[in-house]
Formats: structure tokens, sequence, C-alpha cells
């Protein structure tokens, strides 16, 4: 039975064991993501987009501070619970230790991002809200990490998130993200389970490619320090979205 966005608890998402599991220390994975990612902000203009979204935030704190380097405001929106109550605690009570590594490597890689940790969380406004309901042409720029192929088991279910994506940004605005490739329903913890839905670079071609124009994805090798969750490595997206036809 194919489990969908819509039969899942999101505000049950397992936080602490997550946060365990993949962004206690900085990966190899995570450096890749964070270089890919800086050469295609350094592109842009430093605080140049008014506003931009990280969709389907979770509690990454990183996408955050690479977009301060290029945004007014970045709206973090989430359906779930707790990945909201921890990034209000990150932004108002202040961020853990373990963020520390990522803001500095963010910064060393473009210099565009404030000096403080704090200071690149500033911008950040967090939203409660399902990522499918905002409202098209919002933003200057888009980024998302490891949403649409984790959110379902369905191939169209997919597509349909990566549509939302490009058409919550303007015509001519920025998209940035992240996939797991050929990532499986898996765990988190000693007992969650969770949708996965395999994709790999040409169903993510496939899925942007009437959407965008400039669109360039590549792919990193699965790393051997992060937990063994049946993925086979990432698949990376930089794109400039398209007029609606």
């Amino acid at each position: 039975m194919t489990t969908h966005n819509d039969d899942v608890d999101w505000d049950g998402w397992p936080v602490s064991d997550y946060l365990a599991e993949n962004y206690r220390a900085l990966h190899p994975s995570d450096a890749a993501v964070i270089g890919h990612h800086s050469a295609f902000y350094r592109r842009l203009a430093p605080r140049g987009i008014g506003r931009s979204v990280e969709f389907g935030a979770g509690p990454n704190l990183y996408p955050l501070i690479l977009a301060s380097a290029v945004s007014r405001r970045v709206d973090a929106v989430d359906a779930g619970a707790g990945n909201v109550a921890y990034l209000e605690r990150q932004i108002l009570v202040g961020p853990d230790a373990s963020w520390r590594p990522f803001h500095t490597l963010c910064r060393r890689l473009n210099p565009g991002v404030p000096p403080t940790l704090a200071g690149a969380l500033a911008p950040v406004e967090v939203v409660r809200a399902d990522v499918r309901d905002l409202e098209p042409g919002t933003y200057g720029l888009a980024s998302m990490h490891f949403v649409a192929e984790g959110a379902t088991e369905d191939i169209g279910e997919f597509t349909d998130f990566c549509r939302a994506f490009a058409r919550c940004v303007v015509p001519g605005g920025y998209l940035v993200a992240a996939f797991m490739e050929n990532m499986p329903t898996y765990r988190i913890g000693p007992t969650s389970r969770w949708p996965g839905c395999p994709v790999d670079p040409g169903i993510v071609e496939q899925a942007f490619a009437p959407l965008t124009q400039e669109l360039n994805v590549d792919r990193i090798d699965a790393d051997p320090t992060l937990p063994d969750y049946g993925d086979s490595g990432m698949v990376l997206l930089t794109a400039v979205t398209a007029a609606p036809p």
C-alpha cells in the first residue's frame, strides 16, 4: 500500500533522533551540498532578494544560513509542530552549538553570509503551514532540502511537490534544492517509519524541465559517515523559474 503525504502524522517527526543521526556533526555530504549551493549563491547580489522560502524547512538550519547571504527575509515553512518548535527555539533562545561549524563553512565559501550564526538566522521567520498552500509567485528564491522525495511514496505526488515548489517563486526567480537519491521508505531512531520516493537525476530533471530554465542537476555519492537509509547519494539542483505556459 502506497503511503501519501496526508497519511503521515508530521507532528510526530522525531526531531531529536533526526538531528542526532544527521546534523550533530558536519558530515562530508553536508559540506558538498554547502559547497555546491554556495557557488550558486555567490552569483546573486548580497541581500538582493526581498523574500525567500525554505520549502519544508524541518530542523535543518544550514539552508537558512546559506539563504541569509542573499535574502532580506527567509520564511522557514513547515507543517510539523516539532519542527516549528525547534526552529523557533533556535531563533528566539539561540542556536545549538553544533550548527557553528556549518555557519563557519557557509561564511568561508560565501562572505555574504552574516558574520555570526545568530545574525545569519536573524532574517528567518518561522511559518507553520502546508507548503502546498503557498501562493504562486510569492518569493524571489525557494530552497528545498530532502522534502519532496521524503514526503510521499508516490511519484506523482513527488512531482506535484516539485511543481508547488517551483511555482511559489516569481518567474525568473531562483530554485536551489537537494534530494536523497533512490531513497526508500526508511526509519529514524529505533522505531519510526517514514515515506521515501526513490528518485535519480533523470527523474528530478524530468520534473523540473517544464518549470525552469538554466536547469542544472548534479549528484554526489552516498556518505558512509551517515546512517544507511538505503539511499545511493544526493541529487543537487539549481535553476531559474520559467514563466507559466
